[in-house]
């Protein structure tokens, strides 16, 4: 496996990122993972731990204590504090909490990007255009962090405090940090997998069809063509950016819709039905193999931890 780090001259403790600590331990004590801000979540633990298996969407994660390993393919891409990785299009991705104790829990920011703003940004004078473009199809970079981001950071966090401002101010101060993003070293992602005919950006509009899509059955011909792309170039292309095919690729986004589905109130065979699955025992079959644990035996975890 391949290890990508991000650069050491901002991470570690003497980041000025750190200085972020007691405003994401605030907020997750009062919001948990899902804050009222469309987009941002905060995650916090006291041990290291995984393998944590998600989907990552376009985003920004930012470690401001500890560090995280994430790992798309044979590629795994360690950052810590002050540093951040970019997501430039839906990855399956496993995670793991590699530095993390009750004295000093890991505590971390993801913000969603949305690819319209990226194509906006991509226009605004001075065109930034293609700069920095590297050659490279990975969907995942990390790097140390610009320090102009620390300060939108702080004041996203501190609009929690004042839920009237932040359907305008929210959306204003995640643009600036995209703004930023694009033109920093993670900038060659995004523009990787924004609006254009590139083989990236076909790619992406293909994952972004199976993530808004996934309940439905998949055609790769279907893919392709929306792709405009061959069958076999677009299996090839397609590998390359996520490390999956498209059918295990759709299978994963489903499973993780499935888990967001049994913290709710359906039952175990409804959310197999809602996700796609036609069969129960496939469904927690695949459950189990991805999760570890049965749907049934998760969503009375979920109601337990819920209970207190």
């Amino acid at each position: 496996m391949r290890v990508v780090d991000a650069c050491d001259s901002v991470g570690g403790m003497s980041s000025p990122f750190a200085a972020l600590v007691p405003l994401i331990d605030r907020q997750f004590a009062r919001f948990g993972r899902e804050t009222p801000l469309p987009g941002v979540r905060l995650s916090r633990a006291e041990a290291p731990g995984g393998p944590i298996h998600s989907v990552y969407g376009p985003s920004l994660g930012v470690v401001v204590q500890g560090a995280k390993i994430s790992v798309l393919g044979d590629r795994s891409f360690r950052y810590g504090t002050g540093q951040g990785l970019v997501a430039g299009i839906d990855v399956p991705v496993t995670a793991y909490i590699i530095e993390a104790s009750s004295a000093r829990p890991y505590l971390a920011i993801s913000v969603s990007i949305d690819a319209a703003m990226v194509a906006d940004l991509r226009q605004a004078p001075p065109d930034i255009g293609d700069q920095m473009a590297d050659g490279s199809t990975a969907a995942l970079a990390t790097a140390d962090l610009d320090i102009a981001l620390y300060d939108p950071l702080a004041r996203l966090l501190a609009l929690l405090d004042r839920p009237r401002d932040m359907a305008v101010l929210g959306p204003l101060i995640r643009r600036e940090i995209v703004w930023l993003l694009l033109c920093g070293p993670l900038g060659a992602t995004l523009r990787r997998f924004g609006p254009g005919d590139g083989h990236a950006a076909r790619i992406a509009r293909a994952t972004a069809w199976i993530r808004d899509h996934y309940a439905e059955p998949l055609r790769v011909a279907d893919l392709a063509l929306l792709a405009h792309m061959s069958v076999p170039s677009f299996h090839r292309h397609f590998r390359a950016v996520t490390a999956s095919t498209p059918v295990a690729f759709q299978k994963q986004v489903r499973l993780e819709a499935a888990r967001r589905l049994l913290t709710g109130d359906l039952s175990v065979a409804a959310v197999g039905y809602a996700t796609g699955y036609d069969s129960p025992s496939q469904f927690s079959r695949d459950y189990r193999r991805r999760f570890g644990l049965s749907p049934r035996d998760d969503a009375a975890a979920f109601r337990a931890a819920a209970a207190g």
